[in-house]
């Protein structure tokens, strides 16, 4: 899953993302409330959490914005004020949650898949393909008894194809959906973690594998006998 961060205290952002990436999301950060408006008009995101006190535009501003322009993508608000006002005023702008600071970051964590999971009114925590079974509290990829946990990059992108069957999911897409807009990685590296994920799938025993279609994209299939 992709995420935008738009925290302005630069040392809490880094923690922040640093965590985030250990759970498997990959997440663009931003430092004030112009670029987290730019970066979320894109709608290219799962979730967004949004720090209120922010410089240029404040979390609010930012929030009410994005649903003006039609942005239905969940929002976690961030915010160093414990009062009711102000969590009002948050939820009434359009925010699916809020965590006021100082959080742990178990509680954040839970909050971000439960607001990601209202996106889709109900996302399970066991997605499935056939005999595969992706677990997306562990991060285990498994045919029955047998199971291997997955990295950040794999998981990523493991779970985009079991969550789009039967859609061709073309290089660049998984270049900006899990790399993000602003990677230094060479577009080489969606086919070497194909790769890897195919690997798996043959040490599993899977009935279904990655296909490619050259010059369009990969899809996951029913594996052909």
């Amino acid at each position: 899953m992709r995420l935008l961060l738009a925290e302005d205290e630069k040392d809490l952002s880094k923690a922040l993302c640093t965590i985030l990436k250990h759970n498997n999301y990959s997440v663009d950060a931003v430092y004030n409330g112009q670029d987290a408006l730019d970066y979320g008009l894109c709608e290219n995101y799962d979730g967004i959490i949004l720090d209120i006190m922010m410089p240029k535009k404040n979390g609010i501003e930012v929030l009410r914005e994005l649903r003006q322009n039609g942005v239905s993508t969940p929002v976690l608000i961030l915010t160093a004020k414990a009062e009711v006002d102000d969590k009002i005023f948050g939820l009434d702008a359009g925010a699916d949650d809020y965590l006021t600071k100082p959080f742990s970051m178990g509680e954040l964590l839970a909050r971000i898949r439960a607001i990601t999971r209202r996106k889709s009114e109900f996302s399970p925590n066991l997605l499935t393909a056939g005999n595969l079974t992706l677990n997306r509290e562990t991060y285990e990829l498994s045919v029955g008894d047998n199971a291997i946990r997955l990295g950040n990059k794999e998981y990523q992108m493991i779970e985009f194809l079991m969550s789009s069957p039967g859609r061709l999911i073309s290089t660049e897409q998984f270049m900006e959906r899990i790399w993000g807009y602003e990677t230094e990685a060479e577009i080489n590296v969606v086919w070497v973690y194909i790769s890897y994920l195919r690997k798996k799938l043959a040490t599993l025993g899977s009935d279904r594998e990655i296909k490619a279609v050259r010059g369009v994209g990969y899809t996951l299939e029913e594996k052909q006998c």
